[in-house]
């Protein structure tokens, strides 16, 4: 087996090892939890060896796109928004995009969230959406406040009905966990944590009341008012 780092068309073994795992994939309509040729099939198919593949695999690991566990066949893996919120936390991180663009974004994502929520929230949507309010407002300490206002803003993204809303929203929780306790300590005073805390309520209650224009709009102010003013 050559060990050339290049091949015909473009890229390395790794990469046409990669290429043709996630060609077999669409290729053979494969769902989440589908399971995969293994490492030594896919190696004799390409010519390449199973070190080769075994990188590869690792590769679509990393990416979320495979899972592979001790003991059992790699298998198709489901969408992951930590994926992206490590690409969203390194563009920051390295001054490729600015909190405040992420904010910008996340801010028009959140209000039509917090819209479809809304209109197609099941009971249970409504249920976690209010709980995850009233923990923050019950919450002991800050990181208490961050872990449930993370998981107010998913439940809103699921109750949306559309998955990549979710797995976006879910891209976002790198920053979260920094931004929250920022504009946290930004608002010392009882009554201005009083109002963030009460805006969560307002937001779940309009989500409960399914009226999606009221929803929309406490989601605009509360990024207004409590996110804004730390960026």
């Amino acid at each position: 087996m050559k060990s050339a780092a290049r091949i015909d068309d473009g890229g390395s073994l790794v990469d046409l090892a990669v290429r043709r795992v996630r060609d077999h994939i669409r290729d053979c309509d494969l769902k989440v939890g589908d399971t995969l040729p293994g490492e030594g099939q896919f190696a004799t198919e390409l010519g390449v060896s199973r070190a080769v593949m075994r990188e590869a695999f690792g590769a679509l690991a990393a990416l979320r796109l495979i899972d592979v566990a001790n003991g059992r066949r790699a298998r198709v893996g489901a969408i992951d928004g930590s994926v992206m919120g490590t690409s969203l936390d390194h563009a920051v991180a390295t001054a490729q995009v600015s909190v405040a663009e992420v904010w910008e974004v996340r801010r028009t994502l959140e209000l039509r969230t917090a819209e479809l929520a809304a209109r197609h929230r099941s009971d249970d949507d409504a249920a976690a959406i209010t709980a995850a309010a009233a923990a923050m407002a019950n919450a002991a300490d800050i990181g208490e406040v961050t872990h449930h206002d993370i998981v107010f803003h998913q439940a809103i993204a699921r109750a949306s009905g559309n998955m990549l809303f979710l797995q976006i929203v879910r891209s976002f929780e790198p920053l979260m966990t920094v931004a929250v306790p920022l504009a946290w300590r930004t608002r010392a005073a009882e009554i201005a944590r009083s109002e963030v805390l009460q805006r969560h309520h307002d937001i779940a209650t309009s989500i409960a009341d399914r009226d999606a224009d009221g929803a929309a709009a406490l989601m605009v102010a509360h990024f207004d008012e409590s996110i804004g003013s730390v960026l």
